[in-house]
């Protein structure tokens, strides 16, 4: 089963703590090794982003940065496990890593079953 994990927290937080960087390369090679990371990766700024939205019958396209959001996905990994709880243990993990290394930061991470042919949600 396929799992994304995403982090949000605020855009406004600053850089990640080289500390919280080697910890988030550790814990990268670690789950590497293990066979269960696919792939993970950080995401710049909203400024260099763009918003696609259909509302109202109609497509509108915004330029960042996204001022009006308090949080911003800054980041994400996508998990290949045989439970849920699997994946559950390996984003509790990567979160405990910003608690222990970067003091003060607050954020969440959202896991969500990747649902693709073939595959049952659960």
């Amino acid at each position: 089963m396929k799992f994304l994990a995403t982090v949000k927290g605020s855009e406004h937080s600053g850089p990640p703590p080289m500390a919280l960087m080697e910890a988030m390369g550790k814990f990268g090679e670690e789950a590497s090794k293990a066979g269960v990371l696919l792939e993970s990766g950080g995401l710049l700024p909203s400024a260099t982003g763009v918003r696609l939205r259909v509302s109202k019958g109609k497509l509108s396209v915004t330029d960042g940065p996204f001022t009006e959001a308090k949080e911003i996905v800054g980041g994400y990994a996508m998990y290949e496990v045989p439970t849920k709880a699997d994946a559950l243990e390996w984003t509790r993990r990567f979160m405990q890593l910003h608690l222990e290394h970067w003091p003060g930061w607050e954020g969440e991470s959202e896991l969500r079953q990747v649902f693709g042919p073939g595959d049952m949600p659960g």
